[in-house]
């Protein structure tokens, strides 16, 4: 069962609320953002500008007002947490993004709460009976959706979105466990060690650094750092370091919906029925999985 911060350290409901909005629906929009961005730029030189900027400007505002230098060994968390969620987790749905449609990224990437559930499980954490079941049925809601025509013609891309979800939770269970530069820096450390490995991968595989000239790209890649990054991450990360895990990934719940609505009303995106019944039982299996950690904190809260 993935942990629950201790009471004293709750924060207050407001900036929780307002974190849980931003990542519900900014980053529910940014699946059709990319797809847009990837048109234009190198998927890993995107990946490397888009949070070297991003982090470069949220450490430049905190050590203007003052905030310390990370350590050492801060840097490193920063590097593994960002490389696991950003660039492994984030830049892999990129890259998955040239075989599948954004929707049907969004809707594989929807499992999250369920393999952040299993990670917690291999880190010792305790996992009720609930949780497990939860875990099966969200499997066969990935199966059905796998059927379908808009997945089942591109095994590659949904290799890479599964692999890169996997990333994304063990980083969401790892990011309570390493050792992290306090609030706003912590964020922009992340970005900015994943930015760097971005640029380095792009290297590694020879792509083009050549910047598009296009508007559509360049639109796309400047919401997804200003909303994506700068607001949407920041959010989440706010809400790692302060609720569960689980409260953290429920951005899955409404991610999904606003995506294919999003990938249908700007990108003209048609989804197979396989992916539409898939969905909402991978959803449901979310639904039970929250269901079941919420019941048993209550249980141990009142032990």
């Amino acid at each position: 069962m993935p942990a629950s911060p201790p009471a004293h350290s709750r924060p207050a409901l407001a900036p929780v609320i307002a974190c849980l909005v931003a990542v519900y629906i900014l980053w529910g929009t940014t699946y059709y953002a990319i797809k847009v961005a990837i048109t234009g730029f190198s998927t890993f030189f995107f990946v490397g500008t888009r949070f070297v900027v991003a982090g470069g400007l949220i450490l430049l505002w905190q050590f203007a007002r003052g905030a310390p230098l990370p350590t050492l060994a801060q840097w490193g968390g920063a590097a593994l947490i960002g490389c696991l969620l950003l660039l492994a987790g984030n830049g892999t749905v990129a890259m998955g993004e040239h075989w599948v449609s954004s929707g049907a990224a969004v809707a594989l990437v929807s499992s999250v709460p369920l393999t952040t559930a299993a990670w917690s499980c291999l880190f010792g954490e305790r996992t009720a009976r609930l949780e497990w079941l939860a875990m099966a049925v969200g499997t066969v809601g990935i199966a059905i959706m796998l059927l379908g025509h808009d997945l089942r013609a591109s095994p590659l891309g949904v290799a890479v979105v599964l692999g890169g979800s996997m990333c994304w939770s063990l980083g969401t269970v790892l990011a309570r466990r390493v050792a992290l530069p306090p609030g706003a820096t912590g964020f922009g450390a992340e970005m900015l060690c994943a930015g760097i490995a971005g640029f380095i991968v792009s290297a590694l595989a020879r792509e083009s650094w050549a910047f598009s000239s296009a508007l559509r790209p360049w639109a796309a890649w400047s919401y997804l750092v200003v909303f994506g990054s700068l607001i949407g991450f920041s959010a989440f990360r706010f809400l790692v370091e302060r609720v569960s895990a689980t409260l953290a990934t429920s951005y899955a719940y409404v991610n999904p919906p606003v995506a294919l609505f999003v990938g249908w009303w700007l990108g003209h995106e048609r989804f197979s029925a396989q992916l539409l019944i898939g969905l909402p039982v991978v959803l449901a299996a979310v639904g039970l999985q929250t269901w079941a950690h919420t019941r048993a904190y209550a249980a141990n809260q009142k032990a």
